[in-house]
């Protein structure tokens, strides 16, 4: 498995985490369906990208940092669109994401993958 598909897998599993978050907002309790399912989509978005980042550039710092920013930046772009009311979740929903990034950054930088090679007998 290479670091890009590392990177979904694991950015979708954090991103139900992500979602599951929001239990402990009892006003959004009654989203919490919708709320999953797009934190596993923006967790999905954020893994490939910090994959394929990862693949690139063998840096932990830089992958962290870069994960971070991320994982900040699609976060913001869910907490800009308020809810019914008008309110906007701005640290309950970057917090998460933001944390997100960071570890699925560092951990794609720290995969080593799956040497597969094959040995012709002769």
């Amino acid at each position: 498995m290479n670091k890009p598909v590392f990177g979904l897998l694991l950015g979708g599993i954090l991103g139900i985490f992500d979602g599951l978050s929001a239990w402990f907002y009892p006003e959004v309790r009654t989203q919490i369906m919708g709320i999953v399912i797009g934190s596993t989509f923006k967790g999905l978005i954020t893994g490939v990208c910090i994959g394929y980042f990862a693949k690139k550039v063998n840096s932990l710092g830089l992958g962290i940092l870069f994960g971070l920013g991320v994982g900040m930046f699609l976060a913001f772009l869910v907490a800009a669109m308020p809810n019914p009311a008008g309110k906007h979740y701005y640290f309950e929903i970057m917090l998460p994401g933001s944390i997100l990034g960071a570890v699925v950054g560092f951990a794609t930088q720290r995969y080593k993958g799956v040497n597969v090679t094959a040995h012709a007998s002769s």
